[in-house]
């Protein structure tokens, strides 16, 4: 029987979204308000599950705690009050969308959960605007 458990986290970080081989022009058609060469925030809300099999000894999918502290030391402590752009490596060439940074977070994560667990990243931008990635 397979159990998703979940854990909810918070980080803020500025952005741009742009591409460096496009003019300003393009650039604002496509990325309109995001493209701001000042860079804007989001206040992102990060949900992280993990889903497998019920440890008969335990009773855990995976202790809660040590998904607690693997995303503040993976992503929150990595993310939290960054320029994405300017002060994370995995997007000096990425842009920075939520898609992207939903699969940098998974990316970060998935070596440290149990490879016979699956993980599953749901990044919100906003109340209304959320991208989910599971591998």
């Amino acid at each position: 029987m397979k159990v998703k458990v979940s854990r909810k986290a918070h980080f803020n970080a500025a952005h741009r979204l742009y591409r460096k081989e496009w003019d300003d022009a393009k650039n604002t058609e496509i990325f309109g308000k995001c493209n701001n060469p000042n860079f804007h925030g989001h206040n992102y809300e990060l949900i992280v599950s993990v889903t497998g099999e019920i440890d008969s000894d335990t009773g855990f999918v995976m202790d809660m705690k040590v998904l607690k502290d693997l995303i503040k030391q993976e992503i929150e402590d990595y993310l939290d009050h960054k320029n994405l752009n300017i002060e994370v490596e995995e997007f000096k060439n990425l842009n920075p969308t939520a898609e992207n940074i939903a699969v940098v977070i998974w990316r970060k994560l998935r070596p440290h959960i149990s490879s016979s667990n699956d993980l599953e990243i749901v990044l919100y931008e906003t109340p209304r605007n959320f991208v989910t990635f599971s591998g």
